[in-house]
């Protein structure tokens, strides 16, 4: 067997291929190994920021190399689908070094909750501490079981911060306008209520509503043109892709293109017109994970595509956008979950297997074959 280091060095020159499906259209390298790797970003400088789900937070090189570990990362309530998230940057993080985290927050007695916190990076060779951390929003309630947390986040081209907030598996949340679980979350980037909030006028958790009735809302982003996209999961079937409206209701539980996982039918989305349709939905499901939209040179033909990771389908997700509708493009069997799905500076793209379930958890670039 060749040494670990020598595996990475060469390994996945060539892409996995899956039996009988066509070669894909990309070389696939192997960056590092990580530990349920969940997202990240990268720094002004090339540098990346990597989230593991157990509570870490890595710094790495330019080229994916890990350089440390960053302290000061908040304890997250690890297990089932919770842990550490997310990690985003402060619009402007070249100034204030701020950046953004999502991670599972316990509760009291057995309850969790996804919360949100603003810290300001400081950086070292290796690693670095997240100084003056700050919570700065919370599910509301807590509540029990390990699953449905999101907490997916982006800024609008304006600087406010958007929040994804899953129903945590129990349905009726998502259509409770006094729980901010099952919703769109739009908030100052210090965790104020915007006045122009579509229900702001309602005080309380209410008021952080931008859109609602949503499941388990797991990528978040915005075009060129500045539209806010957003993927969940659905059900047994009926995963979605949707174009995120200010105080529209997309229409969970009480529609989907799925149905429930007992086989019960679930009316879809066309029975009920109020409810806002997805653009593109699946069945079977992809499993959606993160989502990023390319605005990159390195592959031309697909700018303004958005791209998906695949989690049960082992795959990467290539939708088409074009104004405020999307179609279905591509699907490439990658042999692993793929959690989470960035661009790089230079136009590659970068993705992060799961790490669960069989995936080995590696971080991967992608450049045109």
């Amino acid at each position: 067997m060749l040494p670990h280091s020598l595996v990475l060095a060469t390994a996945l020159l060539v892409a996995p291929m899956v039996a009988g499906a066509a070669p894909l259209p990309f070389k696939v390298e192997v960056k590092a190994d990580l530990a349920e790797p969940w997202a990240m970003t990268f720094l002004p400088d090339g540098r990346m920021l990597v989230t593991e789900k157990k509570g870490e937070l890595l710094s790495l090189d330019g080229n994916g190399k890990v350089a440390g570990k960053i302290a000061g990362v908040p304890k997250v309530a690890y297990g089932g689908q919770g842990g550490l998230g997310d990690v985003i940057l402060h619009p402007g993080f070249a100034k204030n070094g701020i950046i953004y985290l999502s991670y599972a927050e316990a509760g009291p007695g057995d309850t969790a909750g996804t919360a949100v916190a603003r810290a300001r990076l400081v950086l070292g060779k290796a690693g670095g501490s997240l100084q003056d951390l700050k919570v700065i929003w919370r599910q509301s309630p807590k509540v029990s079981g390990r699953g449905h947390y999101s907490g997916r986040m982006a800024f609008a081209p304006d600087g406010h911060l958007f929040i994804t907030s899953g129903e945590r598996q129990k349905f009726t949340p998502a259509q409770d306008m006094k729980q901010n679980l099952g919703k769109v979350i739009r908030l100052t980037d210090t965790g104020g209520v915007p006045a122009d909030n579509p229900f702001a006028k309602q005080g309380g958790v209410t008021a952080q509503i931008w859109s609602l009735g949503h499941r388990n809302l797991l990528g978040i982003a915005f075009d060129a043109d500045g539209r806010l996209w957003e993927q969940e999961m659905g059900p047994k079937g009926g995963d979605e892709v949707n174009l995120i409206l200010k105080g529209r209701n997309y229409g969970w539980p009480v529609v989907s293109n799925g149905s429930h996982y007992d086989g019960r039918d679930i009316p879809d989305h066309p029975t009920r017109p109020e409810f806002e349709a997805p653009k593109v939905s699946w069945n079977p499901v992809i499993s959606p994970g993160g989502l990023m939209i390319y605005s990159g040179a390195m592959f031309p033909a697909w700018k303004g595509s958005a791209f998906i990771g695949g989690l049960s389908s082992e795959s990467l997700v290539r939708v088409a956008l074009k104004g405020d509708g999307a179609t279905k493009a591509d699907q490439w069997g990658m042999g692993a979950r793929i959690r989470e799905v960035e661009q790089g500076p230079d136009g590659a793209i970068w993705l992060l297997e799961d790490g669960g379930q069989g995936s080995p958890g590696r971080l991967l670039r992608l450049t045109p074959d």
